[in-house]
């Protein structure tokens, strides 16, 4: 039988950024961690860096949801970043777009586990949603190139609304490559945002999370 994952230990950084939700986060990461690669949500490796590569890497973006928002978060999975925030962020609603019938369970069973009312679970693909309805803020991590995700993702935004993509290294290199995808759709106010800086420094974080940030303007 082979060895039990251990999963790590919660970061200090992690009641930082949580605050007053940090038990209910602790409940979603215990659950992960435990019944995570059986279920396929994560890898064999991911349960040593749990907090630090997944879920910390997901709660650093709650700063920039706008409260009230209604978000769609895109393939979200295991839960990252959408139910993350949802957890953190519990005055803002999120939608969570998923296409596999077994993840969708998993978020839902989540959602009624933990008792978060400002969360659902729609399956299906980011473009079958296109005329179902618009949302204020749009997020996705580890989903597919801006040059492919900028157009699951504009239609499904309201006039004004944001785009929050968690990226890697080569962002820089994404933006160059969607340069023709984001003036079709009418993406402005591009930029590349490093959150968790402070935390990195205090060595709180492994590293810091940078972030796509970017409206869509259709008229003006």
């Amino acid at each position: 039988m082979p060895d039990e994952q251990v999963i790590e230990r919660e970061p200090a950084a992690a009641a930082r950024l949580a605050g007053d939700r940090i038990d209910v986060l602790r409940a979603f990461a215990a659950d992960l961690g435990a019944r995570g690669e059986e279920l396929g949500l994560i890898g064999p490796l991911e349960a040593p860096r749990l907090w630090t590569r997944h879920l910390l890497n997901s709660a650093v973006l709650a700063p920039l949801i706008e409260s009230g928002a209604r978000v769609a978060d895109i393939g979200t999975g295991g839960g990252m970043p959408g139910l993350v925030l949802a957890i953190v962020r519990p005055d803002a609603h999120f939608l969570f777009i998923e296409p596999m019938e077994r993840r969708c369970a998993w978020l839902q069973e989540q959602i009624d586990r933990l008792g978060l009312d400002n969360a659902e679970v729609r399956r299906g693909r980011a473009e079958e949603f296109h005329d179902a309805f618009e949302v204020d803020q749009v997020t996705a991590r580890a989903v597919t190139a801006l040059r492919k995700l900028v157009p699951l993702t504009a239609p499904l935004l309201s006039d004004g609304g944001e785009m929050l993509f968690l990226k890697g290294a080569a962002v820089e290199q994404e933006i160059d490559a969607a340069e023709k995808v984001l003036r079709k759709y009418r993406v402005r106010e591009v930029a590349v945002e490093e959150l968790g800086q402070e935390l990195f420094a205090e060595g709180l974080l492994a590293e810091t999370t940078r972030v796509f940030r970017a409206k869509i303007v259709r008229h003006g």
